[in-house]
C-alpha cells in the first residue's frame, strides 16, 4: 500500500506538471489568436485575455487523455532513470500489481473531473459563446431553449427581444405547434406585444403564423383590442442552420444537465444523438484515461540503460495520438449514426486497455 501511494503521488506529481505547461502553452497560444481576431479593433486587452481563459478549458479537457499518457510515460521514466522501477521488481513486485494503485487512482481522479471540472468547463463555454455573439452582433441575439415539454427561442433586433414558446416541433425542425410570442422593450424591457397562433412556420426573413391572436400591452384594455388575423407575418432574423447549430452545441451543456436535455429533445421530436454520445463519452473518461496510462506505462517499463528510451518516447507519443484519434473519430462515427454510440464510445477505451494488458503479459511471461 505505501508502494502504491508513493506511485499515485509521482503520477499526481507528472501530471500536475505537465498539465501546468500544456495549460500555458494554451493559453499563449489563444491570446495570440485573440490578438490577431480582434486586437485591430476597440477590444482591450482585458478582454481579450477573458476571452482566451474563457477559451483554454474546454481546449484542456479535451486533451486530458494525451496528459495522462505524457505524465504515465514521465513517471515510469524517472522510476526507471532513477532505478527504482528495478528495485521494485527485485522486490517481487510484478508490473500487473505495480500498476493496481495507479490505475484505481487514474479512474477515481477522471470520475471527479467528469463530476467537477466538466460543468466548469460547460460553462465558460457558455460565456465564451455569449461575449463572442454580442462582439460580433450585440443587437441582433438569439438563443434556444428547452425546458419541460416546450421549446424556448429567444430572437432580438434593435427594437427589443422577443421570447418564443413553442409546444411541438415538426420534423425538419421549421414548424412549430400551439406558439406563444412575447415582445420587451429593449431598454425598460417592458412588455409590448403578445403573440398567440395555432401553428408557426420558420421561413427566410421571417415567422409565417397561422390562426394569430394579437394583444397590445400596452393599450388601456388589451384583451378588448386584441384582434385576431388568419395568417401574420414576424420578422425574424433566425434561420433553421441556427437553430440546428444551437442544438448540435453538446460541448456547452455540463453532464449533470444532458439527461434532462435529451429527454427534452426527444420528447420535441429533434435528434438528440450528439448530445447522447457526449455523454457516453464524458462517462467513458475515467476508463479512456486509464488505458491511456497502462499504454504509457507498458511502453516505457524497460531500463533507460537497455537504450532505445528515444524510440519509446516515439512510440508512446504516437499510440497515444492514434488512440485519441481513433476514440474522437469513432465518435463522429457514431453521432452520424453509422455505427452504434455503445460501440462508438466504448470499444477504443476498452481496446486500449486490452492491448496495453497484452503487451505487459507478454513483457511479464517473456
Amino acid at each position: 500500500m505505501t508502494l502504491g501511494l508513493y506511485l499515485v503521488r509521482r503520477l499526481a506529481a507528472s501530471f500536475a506538471l505537465i498539465g501546468s505547461v500544456f495549460f500555458g502553452m494554451l493559453l499563449l497560444f489563444e491570446i495570440v489568436e485573440m490578438v490577431r481576431r480582434f486586437g485591430g479593433g476597440s477590444t482591450s486587452m482585458t478582454e481579450i485575455v477573458w476571452l482566451s481563459l474563457l477559451r483554454v478549458p474546454a481546449t484542456f479537457y479535451q486533451i486530458l487523455p494525451l496528459l495522462t499518457i505524457l505524465s504515465s510515460m514521465a513517471m515510469t521514466l524517472g522510476l526507471a532513470r532513477s532505478s527504482e522501477l528495478v528495485v521494485i521488481r527485485s522486490a517481487g513486485r510484478s508490473a500487473m500489481r505495480m500498476l493496481r494503485e495507479p490505475f484505481l487512482a487514474t479512474i477515481l481522479f477522471g470520475a471527479v473531473l467528469v463530476a467537477l471540472l466538466n460543468p466548469l468547463v460547460a460553462g465558460a463555454s457558455r460565456a465564451y459563446q455569449q461575449r463572442l455573439q454580442a462582439m460580433h452582433s450585440p443587437d441582433q441575439q438569439a438563443q434556444i431553449s428547452l425546458e419541460g415539454s416546450a421549446l424556448w427561442l429567444r430572437q432580438g433586433d434593435a427594437l427589443g427581444q422577443t421570447v418564443i414558446r413553442a409546444q411541438s416541433v415538426d420534423p425538419d425542425g421549421l414548424g412549430f405547434g400551439d406558439v406563444s410570442f412575447q415582445l420587451f422593450e429593449r431598454d425598460t424591457g417592458l412588455p409590448l406585444q403578445r403573440i398567440e397562433a395555432r401553428s408557426a412556420r420558420l421561413e427566410p426573413g421571417r415567422w409565417l403564423l397561422t390562426d394569430a391572436k394579437i394583444w397590445d400591452l400596452a393599450a388601456d384594455n388589451p384583451e378588448r383590442d386584441a384582434r385576431s388575423q388568419i395568417s401574420l407575418d414576424v420578422p425574424s432574423d433566425l434561420t433553421g442552420e441556427r437553430i440546428r447549430e444551437s442544438f448540435n452545441r453538446a460541448g456547452t451543456l455540463s453532464i449533470w444537465d444532458l439527461p434532462d436535455f435529451i429527454r427534452a429533445l426527444d420528447r420535441a421530436g429533434l435528434s438528440s444523438r450528439p448530445h447522447r454520445a457526449q455523454f457516453q463519452a464524458e462517462l467513458a473518461l475515467p476508463l479512456l484515461m486509464a488505458a491511456m496510462l497502462m499504454v504509457g506505462a507498458v511502453l516505457c517499463f524497460k531500463h533507460t540503460r537497455a537504450g532505445g528510451v528515444g524510440t519509446r518516447i516515439l512510440l508512446t507519443v504516437l499510440a497515444g495520438f492514434a488512440l485519441f484519434f481513433l476514440r474522437n473519430f469513432a465518435q463522429v462515427l457514431g453521432e452520424n449514426g453509422q455505427i452504434p454510440l455503445s460501440l462508438a464510445v466504448w470499444t477504443p477505451p476498452i481496446a486500449s486497455m486490452l492491448l496495453a494488458l497484452g503487451v505487459l503479459l507478454h513483457l511479464e511471461d517473456g
